[in-house]
């Protein structure tokens, strides 16, 4: 079932590239990196495309900034997988920092189920821009989900392009930008320090990713030799993939794989006796 994936599984070897062009094609979104689908607003929606009506579109904010946010969209999420029977876990407290390898891991996983459900064959009949705005309808272009009533209800007006402003009832005194005097050294130094993290950060995410994909290579090396005709099925090579193709992440099959090792050790061992005698 495609609910339980083992790390070895061909989903896994799947591009960021080909994963982004496959949300792209069938969401009509424009997304160029993978974390920016750390929200779970995507994975909301292409269940949705792929199990039509069964998200609740309107609860799915595609505005989600903040981590708070983000969670109550994989609260949508994990409810969906529950009414499905979906045996999936949801690292929700990692895919929500945004890190590439968790969110690609969790989009690999995504798009093998979905193409499981649907054989890769995209619903012509899904509009997504429709989809997404059942859930955005009280949202302004700038993802604020204040209305222009709860506005006038504060007595603001809101300028067009600029920031709303309000007349305080008790005071009568306006309401405008915060004041950025004096801020301007600290905000720089800041800015520099955060901008040094992130460029760190983005090298320990290539590195991870490239021993990632490195022992990956040699597991893969190892599954094609298991495969070959005349290694298939001996005790070890049974073993070495009962190992590989473990589906649970929480137990180790090592134990399992030793068994079969000794079994058929002693199956060996008894034909071994049976033809001496």
């Amino acid at each position: 079932m495609a609910t339980n994936i083992g790390m070895m599984d061909s989903a896994y070897f799947v591009g960021r590239n080909e994963i982004l062009s496959w949300i792209n094609a069938r969401l009509q979104l424009n997304l160029s990196r993978v974390e920016e689908a750390a929200s779970g607003a995507v994975q909301c929606q292409m269940m949705d495309m792929t199990h039509p009506g069964i998200v609740p579109m309107q609860k799915v904010n595609f505005d989600a900034k903040t981590e708070y946010d983000m969670i109550q969209n994989y609260k949508v999420l994990q409810e969906v997988f529950n009414k499905l029977k979906i045996d999936k876990h949801i690292e929700v407290n990692k895919l929500v920092k945004g890190r590439p390898l968790d969110n690609l891991e969790f989009l690999q996983w995504l798009k093998r189920y979905c193409d499981f459900v649907n054989g890769g064959i995209m619903n012509e009949n899904y509009n997504p821009v429709d989809r997404r705005g059942k859930g955005n309808k009280e949202r302004n272009p700038k993802g604020s989900l204040k209305t222009s009533k709860s506005l006038r209800a504060n007595n603001c007006y809101n300028p067009g392009l600029g920031d709303a402003v309000c007349i305080n009832k008790i005071s009568g005194t306006k309401q405008g930008k915060a004041d950025t005097v004096g801020v301007g050294a600290d905000s720089s130094e800041e800015i520099q320090a955060l901008s040094t993290e992130i460029a760190d950060l983005k090298l320990s995410v290539n590195l991870l990713e490239k021993e990632r994909d490195f022992y990956f290579s040699k597991l893969r090396d190892v599954e094609i030799l298991c495969q070959a005709p005349e290694l298939e099925h001996l005790p070890t090579a049974v073993a070495i993939k009962k190992i590989l193709y473990a589906a649970d992440e929480k137990e180790s099959a090592l134990a399992e794989a030793q068994e079969i090792i000794s079994q058929l050790m002693n199956v060996d061992q008894t034909d071994v006796d049976t033809e001496s005698n």
